[in-house]
Formats: C-alpha cells, structure tokens, sequence
C-alpha cells in the first residue's frame, strides 16, 4: 500500500483531547444520544427531516431542504433511537421524496420544501434512488404492519426501473458521472465503490436478478489483485491497467474506469462493502487494518479519504477548488464526518469488537459535542476546525444507528 500522506505540522492543532475512562465514555455516550434525539426531533418538519437545523443561514445555504440521502440514513437511525416521535416520522421525508420522484423513475436529490421544487445536479445524483430504496426496506421490515411498502410500490418499481438503465449489462455494476454521489466535488466516475456497495444490497433487498455476478465483478473490478484476470474481454483490460500500475492494494479501489481508477482510498465506500456483506472475513479484516493504520479514526472518527487528491495528481479537478472548498483535508477530500464515523463504529461493533467499537463510539461523541453539541457538518481533517453547517441531522441519526449496532447486529440481521 502506498505510503499515507502525512499531515503538515504547520497544520496541526493540539486538542484537549485525552484518554478517557470507561465509565466517561458511557456518560458521554449517553449525552451524546439524548442531544442527538432531541437535534432530531427539533429538525422535523411537516414534510420530513430536515437536512440541518433551520436558520437563516441553513436556509441561505438549501440546507433547510429534505435531501434523499440524508432523509434515507436518518430513516435509519430514527428507527432504532427509541423515540415514538422519530419512529413515527422516519417514513415521512420518503413518502414526500416519492411525491416528487421524476417521470422516469428517479429520485431527486433534494426537494426544497419552501417551493416544492425537485432538484436532481448536474451531472445527475446516483445515489438518492439508492438510499431511498434501502431505507424504505428498512423501516418496511421493522414494521411490515404499517403498509409502507404498498403505499409506494409503483414508485419502488420505477426507481428499480431507473436504475437498472444505468446498470452495464455485463458487469451488472452501476455507471455514473463523476461529482454525482454524496462525494459530490470528487472526480470518481464510471464503476464506482460506494454507488455499487449501495447497489449489492438493492438488489439482495428487493429479489432483483443477477446479485450475484455484481457480487463477483464488484470484487473482480475493485480488488483485482488476488483474482485470475476475467474472461469477459472489457474486464480484463479495465484489470489489466490497474493491476500493473496500482499501488494501493489493501483496501477496495474508489472507482474504476477506462485507464483511470482512485487509489485515495475512500472510507464509506469501503465500509459500506463491509457492512453489506461484499467484502468475506479476510478482505473485512484487511480493510479495518488499513483503515486504522491510516488513522482515519483519529481524532475523532472518521477522515472520510486516506490519501487527499492534491491539486498536482492526475485526478484533480478545477471544481474541487471551487470556494476553495475541497482542497486537501477538507470537506470530501480528507474532511473528517462524524456521520461516516457511525457507520465505521457499526463495522467494528458488527464485526464483535464491542469494546473498541464503545470507545471509538465515544470519540464520535466529542466530534459531536464540539462547539456546544454543534454537531458539525465536517470538520478540516488536518486542524479539525468545523466546516459546512452545524446541526447536521445525520450525525444525529448515524450516532443513533451506531448505538444501535452495538446493542444488537442491525446489518447483519438486516434481510441476511
């Protein structure tokens, strides 16, 4: 594996950052799933939850929207927090996204709810159609006697419709532009990790056909280092380039595309890959070894790349230094997002690390808890200072879904 990057001691900031005890860390935790209900609670609206605490500023920003991504992983921990009122609310922000789902089948990005307007990007957003439909089946499991699922069937038949177009009829794997996903300032494009580890459990989720050739070629095309080279003939010269100029081989690639791949190692898409069960015991073991000797835990759970794509590699884009916004360490490009951070303590708690998954749980905690439990959007991943917009409602709702993991294996008992 390539060396990391390390982080420019001009940049660092010492932080009142110390080891804590057990019981501390309890107390925090504790703390922190009251504030996180309670953020939760004071970002719904009438037509579902909001994607950050209401302000001028929020607003200012579209903030004060429903986005789909976001709507679907609060779904998630709304179910599990405990809460009669979030339990009760976790469908609603859905159903209102599928009011405004495209002719075609697909599902916004975001719906202002001021204007009622659906907004799709630019280059088009994958991965809203992809988490709506697995946090519909999620609560629809949880509470099968609510008739979430009939309410919206002809939506669900045309999202899977919509998808299944920009899915490569050899492959079985999802295509997409770059700048089209939650990653929305990197240049990953074509087979992309994180879109596809979504797209898996689709498919294993909703009985659809095929799951498991996207399985093999998710691993064929994302991991080409311990496999034979593949008979189809596009595979094997998509593999060919990687695997002679690759040098990141311990965790899945981020995207894979003609002549071209990420090696930045990005930290969602590879935890969604184990969480969904694509990566078997030993390339698990290997992804959450290489994740931690990168640090991405540290602070505060998690940097959300290993390596940043700085301004002179091969993959950077004149748009990520728009604002000067996704310039190394910050925002997608190395920000550390404690709502990401759940989902690492989920992979560790699922995986019966109990122990260190309460610990790093903690330590997402205080992400949460800087700035008076301002649960900021992002923080630099160099000097963790708070980026984007505090009042994030899925930090809230990933923290709730990690607490979750650890009381009871919510992946694994998810349709496995």
């Amino acid at each position: 594996m390539q060396a990391h990057l390390s982080v420019p001691d001009s940049q660092v900031v010492q932080h009142p950052y110390r080891a804590s005890s057990a019981s501390d860390d309890a107390e925090l935790i504790a703390v922190c799933r009251e504030r996180a209900v309670a953020l939760l609670e004071r970002n719904l609206s009438a037509h579902g939850i909001l994607a950050a605490t209401p302000g001028a500023r929020a607003n200012a920003r579209g903030y004060g929207a429903v986005f789909a991504r976001d709507a679907a992983v609060c779904a998630l921990g709304m179910a599990v927090s405990g809460s009669a009122r979030l339990e009760q609310e976790a469908a609603t922000g859905l159903l209102m996204l599928a009011s405004h789902q495209a002719r075609n089948g697909q599902i916004a990005k975001f719906v202002d709810v001021h204007s009622r307007e659906a907004d799709f990007w630019y280059l088009g957003c994958i991965d809203a159609t992809l988490w709506w439909l697995l946090a519909l089946d999620f609560l629809a499991r949880r509470r099968p006697h609510r008739g979430l699922r009939a309410q919206v069937e002809d939506n669900v038949q045309r999202a899977i419709s919509w998808l299944l177009c920009q899915e490569h009829q050899r492959f079985g794997l999802l295509q997409q532009n770059e700048a089209s996903d939650w990653a929305d300032l990197m240049p990953r494009s074509g087979f992309v990790l994180y879109s596809n580890a979504l797209w898996y459990q689709v498919k294993r989720l909703y009985g659809l056909p095929d799951a498991a050739r996207t399985l093999d070629n998710f691993n064929h095309l994302f991991y080409p280092f311990s496999r034979e080279i593949a008979d189809y003939r596009r595979a094997r010269l998509l593999m060919h380039y990687v695997r002679n100029r690759a040098h990141n081989r311990e965790l899945y690639l981020s995207f894979v595309n003609f002549s071209f791949w990420g090696e930045e190692g990005d930290v969602f898409g590879n935890l969604l890959a184990v969480l969904f069960g694509l990566a078997d015991g030993a390339m698990t073991r290997r992804i959450l070894r290489a994740l931690q000797r990168a640090g991405i835990h540290e602070p505060y759970p998690v940097r959300v790349v290993c390596d940043p794509i700085l301004e002179s590699d091969r993959l950077w884009r004149p748009y990520m230094g728009r604002h000067r916004q996704n310039l190394a360490w910050q925002y997608h490009n190395g920000g550390i997002w404690p709502f990401v951070g759940g989902f690492w303590v989920a992979a560790i708690a699922e995986q019966g690390t109990q122990a260190q998954a309460r610990r790093e749980l903690a330590k997402v905690a205080r992400a949460n808890q800087l700035g008076g439990w301002a649960f900021n959007e992002w923080l630099h991943g160099a000097t963790c200072a708070p980026g984007g917009m505090p009042g994030q409602s899925w930090n809230a709702a990933a923290f709730l879904l990690a607490c979750a993991c650890l009381e009871h294996r919510v992946f694994a008992g998810w349709a496995r």
